[in-house]
């Protein structure tokens, strides 16, 4: 395992051998008498942590700090300036710099470590939550591997979710587990057939049952950890496809049984596939799209959770507009392995849209995931 690195830069010989007494035995440490040595040494080395004194000949700490903060390279390292001044004005002009925190002089031992320490996990902490995002997007991605829905509909959709749920009245921390959740409902659908998943006609009922399976296979993959972030997540995935009046699958459940992060997900998941050019489609204008969630509100969908959907529209088509420039990435990273042009479209299954007959004739012509969008309940 990598040891943890510490840059120190200071132009003292004493206080850098003193941090070498204090550190040695915990941390890989790295050194540089100045401020364009250090800058050097950071890009070179790329510590975890840097300890930078302010007060040095040739560049003073703020500078330094400043500009280590507009290389990309070292932007995120944390930099705690180490300095014998006590003075408020300067300790804001060091936050202000991009420093994480003060180390006073003359140095306590005691201090110092905990100070490296409580920021080194605050450091693990961002790792940590890194890969779970990158883990939740390779499991989001698996569940469209078959098929061209990208990274761009996962995650557009998730920011839906989250927006409506703090609308909702949930916390802000609750509202992210969501988005983060929201992002695996349809993990399930890689344990569905490619003949099932890339149907290019209306599924038997057979293969219909064995498609909405996704939902009970998403659910039993997720479960596998009692983390509170794939608890909720096995719980979207099972019940998203549920409907208020109880018609839904794969419980038939109705009304308030339905889990309110389930409920709250069919509606952004719903609003992101009628408003995305799809192969097979043109987008819906929004209010052609919303005017579909209020018309089945009370049967499909949860009506209070329409109209708080409908009361943040403007926040909505903010993120909408947002995910539009992110597209060309992500779309670029979630098509590796992806083949030809069968496109996905999970949904509100159950009915007809009722839409014209150009736009049921481009339904045919997709898999049954496309048939979400113009034959939603079939």
């Amino acid at each position: 395992m990598r040891q943890t690195t510490i840059l120190i830069v200071d132009d003292e010989p004493s206080t850098l051998q003193l941090f070498r007494q204090m550190l040695k035995d915990d941390y890989q440490l790295k050194f540089a008498r100045n401020g364009v040595d250090g800058l050097a040494a950071a890009q070179r080395f790329r510590p975890d942590l840097i300890l930078l004194d302010v007060d040095m000949p040739d560049l003073d700490g703020y500078t330094v700090c400043r500009k280590l903060k507009e290389i990309p390279a070292t932007q995120s390292i944390p930099v705690i300036f180490v300095t014998a001044s006590n003075d408020e004005s300067s300790e804001s002009k060091g936050f202000q710099s991009g420093a994480v925190d003060y180390i006073h002089k003359p140095l306590s031992p005691t201090v110092t470590r905990h100070r490296i320490s409580t920021h080194l996990s605050l450091v693990n902490a961002r790792e940590l939550e890194k890969s779970q995002e990158a883990a939740i997007y390779m499991l989001g991605a698996a569940g469209h591997f078959s098929d061209n829905d990208t990274g761009v509909h996962i995650w557009r959709m998730a920011d839906y979710a989250q927006a409506l749920a703090k609308a909702a009245g949930w916390s802000q921390a609750d509202a992210g587990q969501l988005r983060l959740a929201a992002a695996m409902h349809d993990t399930g659908k890689i344990g569905i057939p490619d003949t099932i998943m890339g149907a290019p006609r209306v599924l038997t009922p057979t293969e219909r049952k064995i498609m909405e399976n996704h939902t009970v296979i998403g659910a039993a993959i997720l479960s596998k950890s009692d983390t509170p972030l794939f608890t909720l997540a096995a719980e979207v995935a099972r019940s998203h496809h549920e409907r208020w009046d109880g018609t839904g699958y794969p419980d038939g459940l109705a009304k308030n049984a339905i889990p309110e992060s389930a409920r709250i997900v069919a509606i952004a998941d719903v609003f992101d596939a009628l408003t995305t050019k799809r192969p097979y489609k043109q987008a819906w204008i929004v209010d052609e799209a919303i005017a579909k969630l209020k018309n089945d509100s009370g049967t499909h969908f949860d009506a209070r959770l329409v109209a708080l959907f409908e009361q943040i529209l403007e926040r909505i088509l903010t993120i909408k507009k947002q995910w539009s420039i992110k597209s060309v990435d992500l779309e670029n990273r979630s098509t590796l392995g992806q083949a030809g042009s069968r496109v996905v479209a999970h949904s509100a299954s159950n009915g007809r849209f009722g839409k014209s007959s150009e736009q049921k004739r481009q339904a045919e012509q997709g898999s049954y995931h496309t048939q979400k969008i113009a034959a939603a309940q079939v």
